[in-house]
């Protein structure tokens, strides 16, 4: 089983699917190992019994095999097909629409099932991808990038750059990672960010998501050019302007408003699948500013903070947020620190909440 974790982690980028790897073993021998390598492309489990004689075999797999029909048939009746008389696996699918049914199916045809073998790194490998099955919502990390006294910026709104050339590539190869980017209004009228992910290397770029809930930003902004623009709004916008916003290609979302300007729960809704199948974001990477944050947080939406401190105090300027509606210590939320990171001069602080059990109507894994 931990050589079928060490593949899944092999592919780059599979969302909006899971990582997943499968190995094949007769008479203690492995004869077949493979991973998946993103949507549309064929499961682990296919791509291990393809051109293997496996009658008689055990197939690990570090997550339950599937029984939907997607854009690749499902993988449990393949398993019985191939003659697979054993399944070890790692956990069950998070979608409570098809918790166990690979598993019971495979019982049902006389296939011998193990589960739970090495679990929680399997489970680790896919907390994001779980989380969105199991919510409807991509999994939010929030990014602050602070002062060691806990500034945005200077008090003349300088903030170019709080932290070194290290952390800003990291933050890059962060995006990489995500399925969006997510900014507010405001950083885009004062930083017009390009949020592309700078590296001649990089396999992917994610899409651009602005919160812009008056219609404050230009057409001719940067991150126009990217491949793929989400502009979440109100009815509040003028119809100019969100025409303006479809003629260069973007996509515009209009929410119910809310005291912070957008409904921040029906664009995350909508931006995992749960409101429409049009989009299926498993990661919202967000870099702020202060505005997007603070509602973030005050709507209990951040799953994970990763919070880069620069080597300067400001003493005053731009604090990293506003009020959070917290009257006394005993209210407010208390995170779990999970990685903590010296990068050249500055310091990474990686902070994660446990997940709610809230359930979700959007799609199986394609």
């Amino acid at each position: 089983m931990g050589r079928a974790i060490d593949l899944a982690l092999g592919p780059p980028f599979t969302s909006p699917n899971p990582r997943v790897g499968a190995v094949v073993v007769r008479g203690g021998r492995v004869i077949s190992e493979a991973a998946h390598e993103g949507a549309g492309t064929a499961h682990a489990e296919a791509r291990a019994l393809e051109g293997v004689d496996a009658r008689g075999a055990t197939l690990y797999v570090s997550l339950e095999p599937c029984m939907h029909t997607g854009r690749t048939p499902p993988c449990a009746p393949a398993i019985v097909a191939a003659g697979v008389t054993r399944v070890v696996g790692a956990m069950e699918d998070p979608d409570e629409r098809t918790r166990g049914k690979g598993f019971d199916y495979l019982e049902g045809c006389d296939v011998e099932v193990t589960t739970g073998v090495l679990h929680d790194a399997a489970a680790r490998i896919n907390a994001r991808w779980s989380h969105q099955r199991r919510t409807g919502r991509p999994f939010v990390t929030l990014k602050l990038a602070l002062s060691i006294d806990g500034r945005m910026a200077a008090p003349d709104g300088s903030a170019r750059w709080i932290t070194g050339p290290a952390a800003r590539a990291r933050v890059h190869s962060r995006r990489g990672e995500a399925d969006a980017v997510m900014v507010g209004a405001g950083t885009v009228v004062a930083d017009d960010p390009g949020l592309t992910v700078r590296d001649a290397g990089a396999i992917r770029q994610p899409a651009t998501v602005v919160v812009d809930g008056r219609g404050r930003i230009s057409a001719g902004a940067r991150l126009f050019g990217n491949d793929q623009v989400v502009v979440a709004t109100t009815a509040v916008t003028p119809q100019g302007t969100l025409d303006d916003w479809d003629d260069v290609g973007a996509e515009v979302i209009v929410l119910p408003p809310s005291p912070g300007g957008v409904d921040l729960g029906a664009l995350l809704d909508a931006l995992g699948g749960k409101a429409t199948a049009r989009h299926d974001f498993v990661e919202v990477y967000c870099e702020g500013g202060a505005a997007l944050a603070t509602s973030l947080l005050a709507d209990d939406l951040v799953d994970r903070l990763e919070i880069f401190f620069g080597p300067v105090a400001l003493g005053a300027g731009g604090p990293a947020l506003g009020p959070l509606g917290i009257g006394s210590l005993p209210s407010a939320r208390r995170w779990r620190l999970v990685d903590l990171e010296r990068i050249d001069d500055d310091a990474l602080a990686v902070y994660e909440k446990d997940q709610p059990e809230r359930t979700s109507e959007c799609s199986p894994e394609s």
